[in-house]
């Protein structure tokens, strides 16, 4: 019988996460029947998917019990550089006036490769100066927010959103194939590609071990340096991608773009089940807690349930979380 109790509330606690989101849609549906559509399943995805593609990127520092603050910007960053470039050659208000339409790939890598550099700026920080990853990401936000609006008030645009763009680049974001959004589509190779990395990789091993114990990982002779100059870059490679998607998506583009993305990318990871501590989280509970807030969002804009409300249910739930992740962590000392 006790051994039956202890499965059974092994099992609660290892998907807790999935409950909890059910019954939120559960919720939600009771109060408003009409949320449970093909239509609102498919939008809350749309949505989610940048944002899980966001979280995914923030994971890595966390799992090495950090935080990455330049997420928001750094999506931000991509989504204008990436626009600028794919304006429709009849937009009177174009960013480069004098610039032919180019092959799509061009701009699309230019944002990618963006994130990427700036990932390698932040772990370059934190490996070699061994600055904590929250002061790190803080200082490259600031100068990210600053060289995105330096270029963004380039004449002749002058801080004007980026609108018209081209429809090859705005089918990316909301196109779809077989019914499927490209941006769903896309989001799920991301996923697959970062559960592969982190499960069946020696670099997820590694991350893993220094997450759980960066001394015993240096001692068991595992490359911390590299390591973590790897992983802040393929976050900040995510990054890139999630900013192309969402100007493809929205159709735009401003140097405000992915305000509070990186708060919300932490909130989800720590909702899904990763340790502030570092060294424990999985995939999957990432999906699941970007989810979560997805239909916290969507689901209570449908019932009409104030804003306000919605922000006060969201923090809730991140403060449990938290205090959750340290009482297990203080158990386990």
């Amino acid at each position: 019988m006790e051994i039956s109790v202890k499965r059974t509330m092994g099992f609660l606690k290892q998907y807790a996460i999935y409950a909890v989101l059910v019954v939120l849609v559960l919720c939600i549906a009771i109060k408003d029947p009409r949320f449970i559509s093909f239509d609102t399943f498919r939008d809350i995805l749309v949505q989610s998917s940048t944002r899980v593609i966001i979280a995914l990127g923030a994971c890595f520092a966390i799992l090495t019990a950090g935080a990455d603050l330049s997420a928001g910007r750094v999506v931000g960053f991509a989504a204008v550089i990436s626009a600028s470039m794919l304006q429709a050659s009849t937009y009177t208000a174009k960013f480069y006036p004098g610039l032919g339409q180019i092959p799509m790939l061009v701009p699309i890598i230019a944002g990618v490769l963006a994130g990427a550099l700036i990932g390698l700026l932040n772990g370059f920080i934190v490996s070699k100066f061994d600055v904590p990853p929250f002061i790190a990401t803080l200082g490259t936000m600031v100068i990210v927010y600053g060289a995105n609006s330096l270029y963004f008030d380039r004449a002749p645009n002058h801080s004007q959103p980026i609108g018209g763009l081209r429809a090859d680049f705005s089918t990316l974001g909301t196109g779809s194939l077989l019914h499927v959004p490209y941006v769903i589509i896309i989001a799920v190779i991301v996923i697959g590609v970062i559960y592969v990395v982190l499960n069946k990789t020696k670099l997820g091993k590694d991350v893993y071990a220094i997450g759980g114990n960066r001394e015993a990982a240096t001692v068991s002779g595992i490359n911390v340096t590299r390591c973590l100059l790897l992983i802040y870059v393929i976050a900040g490679t995510l990054y890139g991608i999630a900013g192309v998607l969402e100007a493809a998506r929205t159709g735009g583009a401003t140097n405000n773009y992915g305000l509070g993305y990186e708060l919300d990318a932490i909130a989800a990871c720590v909702v899904g089940g990763w340790s502030v501590s570092g060294g424990v989280g999985t995939v999957p509970g990432i999906v699941a807690g970007v989810l979560i807030f997805s239909v916290i969002n969507y689901g209570l804009t449908f019932v009409e349930v104030n804003p306000n409300w919605q922000q006060i249910i969201k923090g809730a739930i991140i403060v449990s979380a938290v205090a959750v992740d340290i009482r297990k962590y203080l158990r386990k000392r």
